[in-house]
């Protein structure tokens, strides 16, 4: 806004403007058309000493006629006209037109101060925008009626919520609106005076601790009440006014009788003579000479020259003088800070809030339509050119990608606001005819994005399937939609309800000539289990959202409203609404139906419609989000006994409707699923009819697109039936979410019917029938123990047993699929099982093989069925702990043949107490070691069998374990080499025979120099034969390396240093020289052992320095160490 708060606008000449129109004058013998001198009282005086107390009256005094026409002339004429029309005007009728001329009602201040503004319950049929209030109170007027001249100080205007005054306003404090009635409280505004059609104050910002207190200057002009112009000394550069100019506006509304009344600036001048105007012009120039003074000179030059342009016209401008009769008569919008702002919330890419913004900006939009305020379309159309140019749309086209969810749902409620405006029933021909063609130039562009999913005007549906004769309009239904919501938009609720009762008769009409055609379709249809009849267009999820649209103007009407226009709290946080029954009028054919059983009526018919999944990822979400949207709202609704017949009535319909109906025995594969929708229906009917409610739900729990395959060659169809047949899988990206919504209609069922045997039955066929992900059951399995097992009460064996059966399916489900989840769903099954009884965890020991992986039943099933915790938990007596054992090593022996290499170890230690089966799982893991166990697990039952007492068991099996390992030269970090000195400890400690038995395996096995030498040197430190095995006797003598079996493991070792050496010279580095030579430290000690160990040792580093002696440094490093 401009920033000429600083100095007197009316100083400084301008063009003629709609604010400053030319104002002429009379010759001294012709009557001035505004009245002369006499008629106004006489001289000066009587037109300078006036206030707007004029005309005051005592408190419910009728309006004087004076007023009542002053009032409708000063909002229906421009000024002008006026003048034009009446030769002499006397000055009490001019001032009581220019009084009446101001806006009347804050909430058009508001209107234009703040985003947050919420003209009532209801939002945009797309977009949740604001909408209109309830019908009953009719259509809102531009203006409403005003406080008359005399009203006590601080009144309210007639029409203005009293929650205004009282501070409940416009949501946060921070916004102008608020922050404005702040400065008026406080006493903040001052020096207000209003000449002609322009009002003018100063405004005091008071002081803090950081900012000392500023003084605006604030001047608006104004006409028709309508703000025409607004200027603040804050520079305030937004799209509303700033606080300041608030403040003033609020001001004059509500204390008009404080502010001084002069008429138009050119009547004071013509009542002055010749003297008079020399002294005004010559204090005026004092008073402002160092801003006015070269602007002075210059008009004193061009009127004294006669040829000049100012001489031409006729006349001068008069700021105060209203408005022209040509000059377009609307609220002051800066449309420069509109594109800026659009702008720059499209750039943030619908990030730091910038969605949210652009979305109240779409909802100032439906505030101002509803208003009747032509800078509705106006503001439309800047935001619109500034969506065309955002270049993102360009980048999407040239690399082929769809926009963001969060920018396309900007688009949806741009389309739809100009839907509106289009479908303004008042807009003429003309007006059509301009909107047509700029949306037709935008609509040509490159850039202009495709709409997202199966809508338009040219495909088929069941409307335009169906005979003419049933159709009671033929009118496309979001088209008859998108007018109720027009005439929502544009404040005309009376005409938007019966509009919508008329639309709602034509879909019972249509709903029960479809339940006629499927009748006689029934038998067949059930035959085949398949359909092709289907609706290409839903309802739910449509961009023109007509359901949602019918649904809000039903309940608007019946909206409890006691917070006037403006609803919403200083924590922008809306109460739940409250509605009542209001009488439908006449045209229902029902006398004793409510607008409320209506709404309720028609959601479920737009909900429970049945019609194809759209295309595209966008589209599939908001059919998703638009169905939440809508039950939620339905969910608000407190069901009384009229609602539920209205609920009954629907569902028997939807469940009856057949392939029209998404609730009807057989529907396209591809139809949009009624999880959701069920969910509510269940909850709201199970007080009142369970029945029914359990034969929807259940009748809803299918997925038809994961369950059905159409037959590509079945085509036969009657001529009013849509056929689609799918060729192909279809893409379906919010399946996951579907499937979810799946799950919780059944976990909502299972809840419901906890204790009862024949539901819980019945539900769990059905997800065992049309449940297929694996996870979602397990879901259900654990929500149904969860549920059938409370801490603060007893549990609930029906339900228990139900979430046993799930999780047996999900085992039976997951048994040969990778699932991360597996380990966790085993371990809960055991624990489901075992909260079951000992009968379900004998069932499971039994049936192993149809469940569970061989190490998933030894080492988790079998373990815990045996273990002393589960023993406690169940209280087992003697002869239940034998059975569970006795089935836990028939199991573990069953998983140990099937495989051994996972369960031997595990069947060993299930088997412990039983000597014939413990005999058993030892002779199969002995069987398998020749197969294909490897060394780390053999190594580890031969631990174990030592561990439990079988040291020559444990021997036999490291013997095995010992021929399968290879441990090359460079492995001396190998895992496997504490198993290598353990067994060489053990065979050691049995005796020199084994030993002499394990040495050839070892050195065979075994090519790693520092390993070797290890075994060695253990071997050499202790005599043999320590183990105290009964019947053998230790010779206690230390073992010679110089006999076998030592010998050879000696043998083995030097080699295996000396062709480590080469190995390691071959491709040594520098860095590496000191690492070496310790390397050789710890050959010779083992070079050493044997008597001639010092020659061999002295003959094997002259051959390493004659073969290496190119490696001068490393050598001399040798030699130096070793001689």
């Amino acid at each position: 806004m401009a920033d000429g708060g600083e100095r007197e606008e009316l100083l400084s000449p301008s063009p003629v403007s709609p604010a400053k129109r030319l104002c002429s004058w009379p010759s001294p013998q012709a009557h001035h058309p505004r009245g002369s001198p006499g008629a106004a009282g006489g001289g000066a005086g009587g037109v300078g000493s006036s206030c707007l107390v004029l005309g005051a009256r005592p408190h419910l005094q009728p309006e004087s006629l004076l007023d009542c026409a002053a009032k409708t002339v000063a909002e229906k004429w421009a000024y002008e006209r006026v003048e034009e029309r009446f030769e002499r005007i006397p000055e009490p009728v001019q001032r009581r037109i220019v009084y009446w001329s101001f806006p009347r009602n804050e909430r058009e201040i508001c209107m234009y101060s703040s985003f947050q503004y919420r003209g009532g319950p209801g939002a945009g049929a797309a977009g949740g925008a604001a909408g209109a209030s309830p019908a009953e109170e009719g259509p809102p007027p531009p203006t409403g009626a005003a406080a008359p001249a005399g009203s006590a100080p601080g009144g309210v205007a007639a029409g203005v919520s009293p929650a205004l005054g009282a501070g409940a306003g416009c949501g946060g404090e921070g916004l102008p609106f608020r922050r404005g009635i702040r400065l008026l409280d406080s006493g903040s505004v001052e020096n207000v005076l209003q000449v002609g059609f322009h009002l003018s104050g100063t405004v005091t910002e008071l002081a803090t601790t950081s900012e000392p207190a500023v003084t605006y200057k604030v001047a608006i002009s104004f006409d028709r009440c309508k703000i025409t112009s607004v200027t603040c000394g804050c520079g305030n550069k937004d799209i509303f006014y700033c606080a300041h100019v608030v403040a003033l506006s609020l001001y004059r509304i509500r204390k008009p009788e404080q502010v001084k009344l002069r008429l138009p600036i050119s009547e004071t001048l013509f009542q002055m003579n010749r003297d008079q105007l020399q002294k005004f012009i010559q204090y005026l120039i004092t008073a402002h000479h160092t801003e006015v003074l070269p602007t002075a000179q210059k008009l004193a030059d061009e009127i004294l020259s006669s040829n000049s342009e100012i001489n031409q016209v006729n006349g001068a401008p008069d700021p105060t003088a209203g408005a022209s009769i040509d000059d377009e008569n609307c609220w002051h919008l800066d449309e420069e800070q509109v594109k800026e702002q659009v702008k720059l919330f499209l750039s943030q890419g619908g990030y730091c809030g910038s969605g949210k913004q652009l979305n109240s900006m779409f909802a100032k939009v439906r505030e101002m339509l509803r208003m009747r305020d032509s800078n509705g379309a106006r503001m439309l159309t800047l935001i619109t050119e500034q969506f065309m140019a955002d270049p993102r749309l360009t980048l999407w086209r040239q690399q082929g990608t769809n926009m963001t969810d969060k920018c396309r749902q900007l688009w949806d409620e741009l389309g739809a606001l100009w839907v509106c405006i289009i479908l303004n029933p008042h807009c003429k021909l003309e007006e059509k005819s301009c909107w047509l063609q700029q949306l037709q130039k935008w609509n040509d562009l490159d850039v202009c994005p495709l709409e997202d999913g199966n809508y338009g005007h040219e495909l088929p549906n069941i409307t335009n399937a169906l005979p003419q004769s049933a159709i009671h309009s033929p009118e496309h239904v979001p088209t008859a939609c998108a007018r109720v919501d027009a005439l929502r938009s544009h404040g005309y609720p009376k005409e938007a309800l019966r509009l919508t009762v008329a639309i709602i008769n034509t879909l019972r009409l249509q709903q029960q000539r479809q339940l006629e055609i499927y009748k006689h379709q029934k038998k067949e249809l059930l035959q085949r289990g398949t359909t092709t009849i289907t609706n290409l267009e839903g309802w739910v999820g449509h961009p023109l959202d007509p359901i949602g649209c019918l649904f809000l103007t039903l309940t608007e009407a019946c909206r409890l409203n006691d917070d006037g226009y403006l609803e919403m709290s200083d924590m922008n946080e809306s109460r739940p609404p409250v509605y009542q029954h209001v009488p439908v009028a006449a045209g229902s054919p029902n006398s004793s139906e409510s607008y409320l059983s209506l709404a309720l009526e028609v959601a479920l018919m737009g909900l429970g419609q049945q019609r194809v999944m759209p295309e595209g990822l966008y589209a599939q979400d908001k059919v998703c989000r638009n169905e939440e949207q809508l039950l939620s709202q339905l969910q608000e609704l407190q069901l009384d006994d009229e609602l539920v017949q209205t609920l009954q009535k629907q569902c028997i319909l939807l469940l009856e409707g057949g392939p029209f109906s998404g609730l009807g025995e057989v529907i396209h594969r591809e139809s949009v699923p009624m999880h959701t929708f069920a969910k509510y229906l269940f909850s709201a009917l199970l007080p009142h009819d369970p029945e029914l409610s359990y034969k929807l739900a259940l009748r809803a729990m299918r997925l038809p697109v994961l369950e059905n395959s159409a037959s590509a060659g079945d085509t036969s169809h009657p001529h009013h039936m849509v056929s689609v047949v799918p060729s192909r899988y279809p893409r379906w990206f919010t399946l996951g979410h579907l499937e979810s919504q799946q799950c919780e209609l059944a976990s909502t069922m299972l809840t419901a019917a906890k204790g009862d045997t024949l539901r819980l039955r019945t539900i769990l066929e059905a997800i065992q029938k049309h449940i297929h992900s694996s996870s979602l059951i397990f879901k259900l399995a654990q929500d149904a123990f969860k549920i059938a097992t409370p801490t603060d009460s007893s549990t609930d064996s029906t339900l228990l047993n139900v979430a046993l059966e799930l999780g047996l399916q999900v085992m039976r489900m997951t048994l040969s699929t990778l699932n991360w989840r597996r380990r966790e769903m085993v371990r809960w099954l055991v624990t489901c099982a075992t909260e079951v009884g000992v009968r379900a965890l004998v069932s499971i020991l039994q049936s192993w093989y149809t469940l569970f992986t061989p190490t998933e039943a030894t080492s988790i099933v079998a373990a815990t069925a045996v273990s002393h915790t589960t023993i406690l938990r169940l209280s087992l007596d003697y002869p239940q702990r034998e059975e569970l054992a006795s089935c836990a090593r028939t199991l573990a022996l069953q998983c140990a043949m099937k495989d051994p290499q996972s369960c031997a170890l595990s069947a060993l230690t299930l088997c412990e107490k039983d000597h014939i089966a413990f005999e058993a799982a030892y002779q199969i893991a002995i069987d398998a070691a020749a197969g294909g166990m490897t060394h780390s697990q053999l190594f580890t039952i031969a631990r174990y069998m030592e561990l439990r007492g079988y040291p020559l068991r444990a021997f036999k099996l490291a013997s095995l374990a010992m021929s399968h390992l290879n441990l090359a030269y460079n492995q001396d970090t190998h895992p496997a080499i504490n198993d290598v000195l353990w067994a060489c400890a053990l065979s050691h400690s049995l005796g020199k025979n084994e030993l002499a038995a394990l040495i050839p395996l070892v050195v065979k096995s075994v090519h790693c120099a520092t390993v070797l030498s290890d075994i060695l040197r253990r071997c050499t430190v202790t005599a043999p034969g320590l183990a105290g095995i009964p019947g053998r006797r230790s010779s206690g003598k230390l073992m010679s390396t110089d006999k076998a079996p030592l010998r050879q493991l000696l043998d083995a070792t030097i080699n295996a240093y000396i062709n480590t050496t080469h190995s390691r010279l071959t491709h040594i580095s520098p860095r590496h020289y000191g690492e070496f030579i310790e390397f050789l430290s710890k050959a010779r000690e083992t070079f050493l052992l044997p008597q001639d160990g010092h020659l061999q040792f002295a003959q094997f580093i002259d051959n390493l320095k004659q073969i290496y002696k190119g490696k001068k440094k490393l050598m001399l490093l040798v030699r130096e160490r070793f001689g």
